[in-house]
């Protein structure tokens, strides 16, 4: 490799994280200001060329990026909504990839109507990175929000079988819709099967390693093996990706707490890193996809793309409130198992939440080159992605406010819940000291029985102070709050001291690494109470 290819590949990761950390200074939509960021470069003179390969972006960037989104998942909330995601994830999918697929072959007749189902696949998943990011910032309630979650886990995974189904039609394999079906119930079963047994494996070693570094570097290990175990057996790679990801996010916590500590920065580097690169990628191939299409009526093709992303838009909203309602008016065992209806407004954001992201651009550029119209698929995908990502992505944030929707009673709930659970851990913690030191049990002094007894007295305290948002009935800062203002203050002074000991060579290096990781401990503890 030589410098001038060396120095091209750095410049992309270098520039989207520019670009992501003023859209986090500014507290902007990341993923939009990429693809705006990645637009508007791909046609300054003298920017490379960043044609996406698919197979990059389908073995090396999706699973970390299913993986993480898996772990940070709650198993037992998807296990909640599983009807919802599975109506999202397949149903809609399959919508609609044959609605998209009739009226593309309606409006364009030389597109085949094998390659018009390839658009259709192309097009359906969603992408809810930046859903759900605006989703959590503004309070969107926890099950609408795990909706999304989980479709945007599952649905890649319908859409790339449906995919291959197409894509080998329009090659000439002979395929039919019970064909179809047994591909798609093959590769998701043997993607469960797979996904299962790896995870199994990889929680028993993690429950065994003690060094966070090897633990946290086996981590980034584990969706590449399952998506190529699953996808070298013809299974469903993105499924066996995110069923290991969603049990060892549900086993993190038998893991050791330097692991944890570890894993939550870990991923959250990766994520930003990678998803980083994938949006501004997607803003970066409007110039190698307008090259494709060089002599074709403008006027046409933008006739074409609006048309499509109207029909991918409107599909989700008409699939959306009778998915939602229709089970529970017709099955009782719906009723009974969700008690709770789906407020209005929740569904109106499900439906609304539809943006397009670099899997189905990724999937666009792996159509085989023989492909009839290939040029112009790639052009309609991206019109979709971009479509979607720009009006719905920016118009979310906004229709989120509008509604009025909000999670405030939840977050009461959770603190509320935490409170107590605070209270019975510390009145375990206090029996098991009591325990310890009664009967003479353990020759300890009273001062340190005394200290150990208000440290847990007081994390039960925090909690319930935290309900009052940290006032007192007249406004007054509480204890605990006071505390953590006064102790930052402390430790900043600390700080000071370590350093300026170090530059006056005082203490060694090693020695203000120690001794910075304390107090930043520390501080991390205060910063959570």
């Amino acid at each position: 490799m030589d410098t001038s290819t060396a120095l091209q590949l750095l410049l992309l990761p270098a520039a989207a994280l520019a670009v992501a950390a003023l859209a986090r200074w500014r507290d902007w939509s990341a993923p939009l200001l990429l693809v705006f960021a990645g637009l508007a470069a791909s046609y300054v003179p003298g920017i490379p060329s960043y044609e996406l390969d698919p197979h990059i972006v389908l073995s090396v960037f999706l699973p970390p990026m299913l993986y993480s989104a898996a772990l940070d998942s709650s198993y037992l909330r998807l296990r909640d909504v599983k009807r919802p995601v599975g109506l999202l994830a397949v149903g809609l999918v399959l919508f609609t990839t044959v609605v998209v697929a009739f009226v593309a072959h309606a409006m364009i007749p030389e597109l085949p109507l094998a390659a018009a189902f390839a658009l259709g696949a192309i097009v359906a998943p969603t992408d809810a990175v930046s859903a759900v990011a605006v989703g959590r910032k503004l309070g969107l309630p926890r099950r609408a929000l795990t909706v999304l979650i989980g479709e945007g886990l599952f649905n890649d995974a319908t859409a790339l079988t449906v995919y291959r189904v197409a894509v080998a039609a329009v090659l000439g394999t002979s395929v039919t819709i019970v064909d179809a079906g047994l591909q798609f119930l093959l590769a998701a079963g043997a993607g469960l099967a797979i996904g299962l047994a790896l995870a199994y494996a990889a929680g028993l070693l993690l429950r065994r390693l003690t060094d966070p570094l090897i633990a946290n570097g086996v981590s980034l290990l584990v969706p590449y093996a399952a998506y190529l175990a699953a996808e070298a057996m013809h299974a469903s790679g993105v499924i066996a990706v995110v069923v290991v990801g969603i049990y060892l996010g549900h086993q993190l916590s038998r893991t050791s707490y330097g692991t944890r500590l570890m894993s939550g920065a870990v991923w959250q580097v990766v994520d930003l890193v990678l998803e980083s690169i994938v949006f501004a990628l997607i803003g970066l191939q409007l110039r190698p996809i307008i090259a494709h299409l060089k002599g074709e009526d403008a006027a046409t093709l933008v006739t074409y793309a609006v048309v499509l992303f109207l029909v991918v838009v409107v599909v989700r909203i008409i699939w959306v409130p009778p998915a939602t309602y229709l089970p529970r008016m017709l099955s009782r065992r719906v009723r009974e198992r969700e008690p709770k209806t789906p407020s209005w407004q929740n569904v109106a954001l499900t439906s609304w939440a539809g943006m397009r992201g670099v899997v189905s651009l990724a999937a666009a550029f792996g159509l085989p080159e023989k492909m009839p119209e290939r040029n112009l698929v790639l052009f309609l995908t991206f019109a979709v992605v971009i479509g979607t990502l720009v009006v719905q992505g920016l118009s979310f944030p906004w229709l989120i406010r509008r509604l009025g929707v909000s999670n405030a009673r939840e977050r009461y709930a959770d603190d509320l819940a935490e409170a107590g659970a605070q209270q019975a851990a510390a009145a375990a913690a206090l029996a098991r000291l009591e325990e310890l030191t009664s009967d003479g049990v353990l020759d300890v002094h009273e001062d340190v029985v005394e200290q150990l007894r208000n440290r847990a007295e007081r994390r039960a305290m925090h909690a319930w102070e935290r309900l009052g948002g940290g006032t007192g009935p007249e406004g007054e800062e509480t204890p605990a709050r006071l505390y953590r203002r006064l102790r930052r203050e402390m430790l900043s002074a600390e700080r000071e001291v370590f350093v300026r000991l170090r530059d006056e060579r005082r203490i060694d290096d090693e020695v203000l690494h120690r001794v910075m990781q304390e107090l930043d401990f520390e501080e991390a503890t205060l910063e959570r109470r």
